[in-house]
Parts: C-alpha cells; sequence; structure tokens
C-alpha cells in the first residue's frame, strides 16, 4: 500500500474551516507522560472534540491497558525548530538527496508547519500502558525515527514482534473506533480534524487549524 505523505499537495489543498474550539487539558482527564513536557506545558492540551474522543477510546480498551498521551498541542515555533533540525540532519546523512526529495523525507517523521495538525491540537501521540503505568512493548519507542527503527516505527512494519504487533492493533482498534486516523508512518500518531484526517475519511474540510493557548 502506498503512504500518503501529509506533505503531499493533496493534503496541503484541503480547506479548513477552523470550528473555533478551545484546548482543553489532558491533565486530570487520562493519563499523561513527562518526556515531552515543557516550561509553556503546551504539549498537555488537545482540542476538546478530541481529547473527549480519547476518553472514550479508553473506555474502549481490554482490562489493564490505558492510554498514555506523550505530547498534545505543539506550538508553531517549536514545529519548525523541529522539521528545521531533521531536515538538516537527513541533509547531513543524504548530502545528494534534492531538496524536493528532502522535504518529503523529513515528512515521513515531522510534518511541515503549514499542515502540522500537532499545530492545530488535533494530533496526539501516545501509547499503551499497564495499570502501574509500565509501557507494553510497541516494536519501537515513541517518536524514534525511520532511520533509527530501521522502518519498525511505521504502523504496519513487519519487523516488530507479535507482541508488538497486536498491542498496535489493540491501540489502533480503540482510536478507529472513535474516528481517529493514523499517520501511517509513526504508529503512535493520531488525529481528528486536521487535514490529513479530511484526506484520510473523504471529509469535505479540516475543522482545526493552527491554535494556541489563550492565557
Amino acid at each position: 500500500m502506498d503512504i500518503v505523505l501529509i506533505s503531499d499537495p493533496r493534503v496541503a489543498a484541503i480547506e479548513v474551516r477552523e470550528c473555533g474550539e478551545a484546548l482543553a487539558p489532558v491533565r486530570g482527564r487520562l493519563r499523561l507522560d513527562e518526556r515531552m513536557a515543557s516550561a509553556s506545558g503546551a504539549y498537555s492540551f488537545l482540542r476538546a472534540g478530541l481529547l473527549g474522543r480519547l476518553e472514550r477510546a479508553e473506555r474502549r480498551l481490554p482490562a489493564g491497558f490505558h492510554l498514555l498521551i506523550v505530547e498534545g498541542y505543539r506550538e508553531i515555533a517549536v514545529q519548525q525548530e523541529i522539521f528545521d533540525s531533521y531536515s538538516d540532519t537527513l541533509r547531513r546523512t543524504y548530502p545528494d538527496m534534492s531538496p524536493d526529495d528532502l522535504y518529503a523525507a523529513a515528512s515521513r517523521y515531522v510534518s511541515p508547519v503549514p499542515v502540522a495538525p500537532h499545530t492545530a491540537g488535533a494530533a496526539v501521540d501516545l501509547t499503551l500502558c499497564a495499570d502501574d503505568g509500565t509501557e507494553y512493548d510497541m516494536g519501537t519507542a515513541v517518536n524514534d525515527t525511520p532511520e533509527e527503527s530501521a522502518g519498525a516505527c511505521f504502523t504496519a512494519s513487519p519487523d516488530i514482534s507479535g507482541e508488538a504487533r497486536s498491542h498496535r492493533k489493540i491501540l489502533g482498534a480503540a482510536l478507529e473506533g472513535v474516528g481517529l486516523v493514523n499517520y501511517p508512518t509513526e504508529w503512535w500518531h493520531w488525529s481528528y480534524g486536521d487535514r490529513y484526517w479530511a484526506y484520510t475519511t473523504g471529509a469535505s474540510h479540516a475543522v482545526y487549524g493552527p491554535t494556541s493557548i489563550v492565557a
């Protein structure tokens, strides 16, 4: 199956009709991991509608399984910094790569700012954990790059254990059941209401665009 990258012109061409829904705090509603914690606390917010869907997904999981939220909203400046940093890494690794190919390669792992669902509060990076907080084997760590994981970060990668594959299916069933879509190069990245969601589901438009936390 061909993977449509988030940088694809067909994704970028989708209209955003911002619904104006506020960002809401994850803390106190779902389990929140601190590995991506920042001084601003932005990582711990999501659009209210997405957060509600995640709460419903939590209730769909088998006994002993829980969602562990790693990162939600991401400020635009931070998103640009991450994209630029990863692009620089690829440029050093593959010095003969053309600018267009470099942009596409970077987009496998980091969304370009114009279409980035994290800056809309529409995307969540997450994993599964047990009752005691121990993370289940998902085949790679959250945020492992394609280079670091030899492609095992791709959701449908065959190069993971049967146990990890089973855990990814459990996660996917719960999230797809409440309307979220996965970015297939990152098993941990799911979204709702953004352009990639609209493209994947055939919706006429996205409902979440870039936003900010209002103090």
